[in-house]
């Protein structure tokens, strides 16, 4: 039998290197999918980290709120104990004013200007000092208007010929310390009727 010659089949490779009738495959497509999921994960991750820098954050800065809340509240009741004491003494020394000054208004003509009565007048003079200079001062009463907020009415003064409600009369001295009574005047008023005899009051300073 005569020989027969033949002939190989040969395939050849399209120009993208892929077989002929097969699909061409993207060999990049994979490792691009690969990528977009790693920048979504470390995106995710970001935004977690980004939401407890801002939670820790916010938590730091309520704690500062509050340390600072405390510090003034503790600051508010150290001045407001200090000032409840420093009001406790200054009304035990009113009581000393208040010797001072019966003691100097009823002291007999004939004994002023003798030396240790210019001593107790000397000394008067200092503690008033003292009271001024931490804010103490004297509340105005006789010839003004009655006020509650400074006054204290222990009478009523009938037929003085003055307005009805006028303070005619200074029974305790009464102070005040800044913008706040220390300690009410004790004073009588102006009211009306008729004079009788146990309504008279004397003034005092």
């Amino acid at each position: 039998m005569p020989d027969r010659h033949t002939t190989p089949r040969t395939h050849h490779r399209g120009a993208g290197g892929d077989w002929p009738g097969r699909p061409a495959v993207d060999a990049t497509a994979q490792p691009h999918e690969e990528l977009t999921a790693e920048i979504d994960r470390l995106r995710a991750e970001l935004d977690a980290a980004q939401a407890q820098t801002a939670e820790h954050k916010a938590s730091l800065q309520r704690t500062a709120a509050d340390f600072a809340n405390f510090r003034r509240r503790t600051a508010e009741d150290r001045d407001r104990e200090l000032g409840l004491a420093s009001e406790s003494l200054l009304r035990k020394l009113l009581a000393i004013v208040d010797d001072f000054d019966r003691a100097l208004d009823s002291m007999p003509e004939d004994l002023k200007g003798v030396g240790w009565i210019e001593g107790i007048t000397l000394l008067d003079r200092k503690l008033r000092a003292l009271l001024e200079s931490e804010g103490v001062t004297a509340i105005e009463a006789v010839g003004q208007p009655f006020d509650p907020r400074e006054h204290e009415a222990i009478a009523s003064v009938p037929a003085t010929g003055k307005p009805d409600g006028e303070v005619v009369a200074e029974v305790q001295r009464g102070y005040r310390l800044r913008d706040r009574v220390l300690r009410p005047a004790m004073v009588a008023v102006a009211g009306g009727g008729e004079a009788t005899g146990g309504d008279a009051i004397s003034q005092t300073n």
